[in-house]
């Protein structure tokens, strides 16, 4: 499984008339088993390339080529889940064909369990989160694509459902794109960042991270944040 990301552009047209660029040429690759990080401010483009990349936004010039056969799964900035169905029929409603033994297996890791007959409207954000997670999971994708899925929380559960997804990524070989303004997910969680600049979003960076996810230490951590910020003081000037 491969997926290859090539836009040469992106242009949305206002209501007045007037043409706004929203991406600049970029490219890149992820290969299956891969974690790849956007990073970029608020604003730059991140939620219409992922729409691009997903092929609900066919209005762009460039090529996005991923296997036809390719599973996806998709966890939105907000969970979306439908507020009549429990945590467990929304789950369901994904993945019909999950088994039992699956589906348990996804909420011991979620910590679901207690939480699979409640219904969304009884759940904070953060059980909220692993309920989409679930749902994402479910289906076994080839591509999972996770847009902002931290983001509102603090950061003790932001940490706990970090070394969730972290799990889930690794017991499966699934291309992943993470979308994130956190440079401590970037970094636990991805191996390769793709660095972007403001509106029009292009790929200012493309920092690979040698050292396995399972096993960067503290050290290592601190010496890739160290990297990233001195990329990023560089870009500012």
């Amino acid at each position: 499984m491969r997926l290859e990301v090539e836009i040469s552009g992106k242009t949305y047209r206002s209501a007045a008339g007037g043409t706004h660029d929203v991406l600049a040429p970029l490219k890149f690759a992820l290969q299956s088993g891969e974690v790849g990080v956007l990073i970029g401010p608020s604003g730059c483009g991140k939620s219409t390339m992922l729409r691009i990349i997903l092929g609900l936004d066919h209005e762009f010039q460039g090529r996005i080529a991923r296997p036809p056969e390719a599973r996806i799964g998709m966890v939105f900035q907000e969970p979306r889940l439908l507020p009549w169905r429990s945590v467990e029929q929304n789950v369901r409603l994904a993945a019909p064909d999950v088994s039992d033994a699956k589906l348990s297996e996804l909420f011991r890791i979620l910590e679901l369990d207690a939480h699979r007959s409640h219904f969304p409207g009884e759940l904070s954000l953060g059980l909220a989160r692993r309920v989409a997670l679930a749902r994402a999971f479910a289906v076994e994708p080839d591509l999972l694509v996770l847009d902002e899925p931290l983001a509102s929380l603090d950061d003790a559960l932001a940490g706990r459902l970090r070394d969730e997804i972290a799990t889930l990524v690794a017991r499966r070989p699934v291309m992943t794109l993470l979308v994130t303004h956190s440079l401590d997910d970037a970094i636990r969680l991805g191996d390769r960042l793709f660095i972007l600049s403001p509106r029009p979003a292009r790929i200012v960076q493309e920092v690979p991270i040698a050292v396995p996810r399972a096993e960067r230490s503290e050290a290592d951590l601190g010496r890739i944040r160290a990297e990233l910020a001195a990329v990023q003081q560089l870009e500012s000037k």
